[in-house]
């Protein structure tokens, strides 16, 4: 255990874990623990969990570690380990170490930022085994204009021989109070920049990283918008002309389940670990940030990052509200020797699995946090029916299926209220969503390879206990004719087409020869560099998405490069006849958008207005902050037949909104689709 103080007691702690999982991640632990050449696995404090309320701190120690908040105020202070008197950064104010905040406002109002301070204290459970206790923020109708009107517990437990403490968060928002909306809720902790350096996110994103004094002019300069600074005169020369931005560390919810930092004197790891997405708001690929420099760690519940307002939740006329956030877990390594921080890494990701694997905890006790035996599950096996593609029923291969509030088709992916749960289809199609909390839901689905989204036609209710069978269910995607043809793999993303290396002067050394290259700062300034005199054009049964489609469509700069302008690009294609009384249909799968308007016209650029135009959409931002998608968007087109002509074909796209560099559009996949009548053998 690398000298690791991590183990959990399964006889002494009421955090038990199945023995089917902890086998063969126990005997991986023992691996890891024979990386070290000195030192031994830590020994199990033999003591229980201790708890001492003082006039201004409470402390909460188990041996392994001591947790200080501050009281009433519910902030941690401190944290205690390994020989370490504090692993928060002891330079900042104390209520700028460890916390719950938000950002709110009242409608039409700009947001406020709040870091949350409880007023009242409780102890709800303290013995040998377990600690929590509760910090609340009560409000009343005198704070109005004031506070968010929200009762909030902030509540914390440290178990019996747990390397770390947990962290949960109740809000409610009672009938009749305010209108309100909130932006963002999440957990920081601000750790000691003299010792932790190395942040890591996943097996291939983990680096060495940069001071936040390198951030301040004189060591770096704000490039495009203030998050992006390249390194000038970085205090660790090796990062000097390097870009830092928080946004190149962003992850989706599905994949967000560890991340933290590393000190190296002593070795000592901090983790974040997330073991379930049921309270997090938009769905498995929603991207939030994780840890970035600071050195800062972030557990996010919801934001509006890669989305925009949509996923902002907004109150109306005084309805109820309350929702759970949490538990989330700080897990603290450590090794008796300088070590590789590999081996800190494969151990939290251990303790990640065994997290996951223990979800719904059975120790938090809040009568709102309901436990296994309160919940329910649901199971299926999902279908696709696409004549076009196959005769017979499809498997649905690896399909996203989840049961989110209520909504119409794909709704879930902006839905910011309640609660999600979701699962990966098997190569079969069969799927099972368990511990599901009691309550109202849809059904929804969605299948990489496939356009659209899947929404079961009844609502499902869970109930205490229940085990709902589907049996078969079946998804029929958008589709009207044969393909003729097609640009790009329906999968919600922009991964797949041309992504450019970046400008050499604005270079994150941790995406070189990386599968994630588009977390690249400044990656729209290399489209009018590779098309400089004219706008892409793309045509069929020649071109090459992986290479001639580059992976957003941006504005440009004018020629007198003091303002940007709009650009259009072209589909040039084949058809050897056109079906007068047949009806084609063109399929734009949108994989993000900014402040942008798609104007899509056939075989004549001037023709005004446009055969057809989304209109204003999207906020997600996914350009500037790195993002290879934002929220899905399918548009289907009517393309009449006297739009088109035998022979050489050609579909305008303009993004026509052009105020800044960052507005644009990611496709995700492009589709024409010839009259139902049509013979299949046409596609080019």
């Amino acid at each position: 255990m690398l000298g690791l103080q991590s183990k959990q007691n399964p006889i002494q702690n009421p955090h038990t874990i199945s023995t089917a999982h902890m086998g063969p991640l126990r005997k991986l632990r023992r691996v890891i623990e024979n990386c070290c050449t000195s030192g031994g696995p830590a020994t199990m404090s033999p003591i229980g969990v201790r708890l001492s309320v003082q006039d201004r701190y409470v402390t909460i120690d188990n041996g392994i570690l001591q947790l200080t908040l501050s009281k009433p105020d519910g902030i941690v202070t401190g944290v205690q380990y390994n020989g370490v008197d504090n692993l928060m950064e002891v330079l900042n104010k104390e209520d700028n170490r460890g916390y719950w905040d938000l950002v709110w406002s009242e409608p039409g109002s700009n947001g406020i930022f709040d870091v949350i301070k409880g007023t009242d204290f409780r102890i709800i459970a303290e013995d040998d085994n377990r600690v929590e206790v509760s910090f609340t923020r009560m409000w009343d109708p005198s704070l109005k204009g004031t506070l968010v009107p929200l009762n909030i517990d902030k509540r914390f437990i440290v178990l019996r021989g747990s390397s770390g403490f947990y962290t949960y968060a109740i809000y409610e928002h009672l009938e009749g109070w305010p209108d309100f909306d909130i932006a963002e809720t999440r957990v920081a902790f601000k750790l000691r920049k003299d010792k932790f350096q190395y942040m890591a996110l996943a097996d291939n994103r983990q680096r060495i990283m940069p001071m936040p004094d390198d951030r301040l002019p004189g060591r770096g300069q704000q490039l495009a918008y203030p998050e992006a600074v390249l390194l000038t005169n970085p205090i660790n020369p090796e990062l000097r002309d390097e870009v830092d931005d928080k946004y190149q560390y962003s992850i989706e919810n599905k994949d967000n389940k560890v991340h933290g930092w590393v000190s190296f004197d002593p070795p000592i790891g901090f983790w974040q670990i997330t073991p379930s997405n049921e309270f997090r708001t938009g769905g498995p690929v929603k991207q939030n940030l994780t840890s970035h420099v600071g050195p800062t760690t972030l557990a996010i519940f919801f934001s509006a990052h890669y989305s925009g307002a949509d996923l902002v939740p907004k109150f109306r006329g005084g309805e109820y509200w309350k929702k759970v956030f949490g538990p989330v877990f700080m897990y603290l390594n450590s090794s008796w020797i300088f070590t590789d921080p590999q081996l800190l890494w494969e151990d939290a990701k251990i303790q990640m699995q065994i997290e996951v694997d223990s979800w719904p905890y059975n120790f938090p006790l809040s009568e709102d946090y309901p436990t296994i035996e309160q919940r329910g599950s649901v199971t299926g096996r999902l279908l696709i029916r696409d004549r076009h593609a196959d005769d017979d029923y499809i498997y649905a291969d690896s399909a996203y299926v989840g049961l989110a509030l209520p909504g119409d088709t794909g709704s879930w992916q902006r839905e910011c209220k309640g609660y999600q749960f979701w699962t990966r289809a098997d190569a079969f199609g069969n799927f099972t969503i368990s511990n599901v909390r009691t309550g109202d839901y849809n059904l929804y689905a969605w299948v990489p390879g496939f356009i659209g989204d899947y929404k079961f036609d009844a609502t499902i209710s869970i109930t205490s206990g229940c085990f709902i069978d589907l049996g078969d269910i079946v998804y029929a995607p958008p589709r009207d004719g044969p393909t003729l043809w097609e640009i790009g793999i329906p999968d919600r993303s922009a991964a797949e087409f041309y992504v450019p290396d970046p400008n050499p002067n604005y270079v994150n050394r941790l995406y070189i020869n990386h599968p994630d290259k588009f977390r690249q700062y400044g990656l729209w300034e290399r489209y009018a560099e590779l098309y400089p005199d004219g706008d892409l054009v793309y045509t069929v049964g020649e071109s090459d998405y992986t290479k001639d489609w580059f992976f957003a469509q941006v504005t440009r700069k004018s020629d007198d490069q003091t303002s940007y302008i709009p650009t259009t690009w072209q589909i040039r294609f084949k058809l050897d006849t056109v079906y007068q009384n047949g009806s084609y249909k063109l399929r734009i799968a949108i994989a993000s958008a900014t402040y942008s308007e798609l104007q899509v016209r056939f075989n004549n650029l001037n023709i005004n207005p446009p055969h057809f135009s989304t209109g204003l959409i999207g906020r997600d931002n996914s350009i500037a902050r790195h993002g290879i998608h934002g929220l899905y968007r399918l548009y289907s087109i009517d393309v009449k037949s006297v739009w088109l002509v035998e022979g050489e074909n050609t579909i305008f796209l303009t993004q026509s909104r052009s105020t800044s560099p960052f507005q644009g559009i990611m496709y995700d996949y492009l589709r024409l689709e010839g009259p139902s009548g049509s013979d299949a053998n046409e596609r080019i």
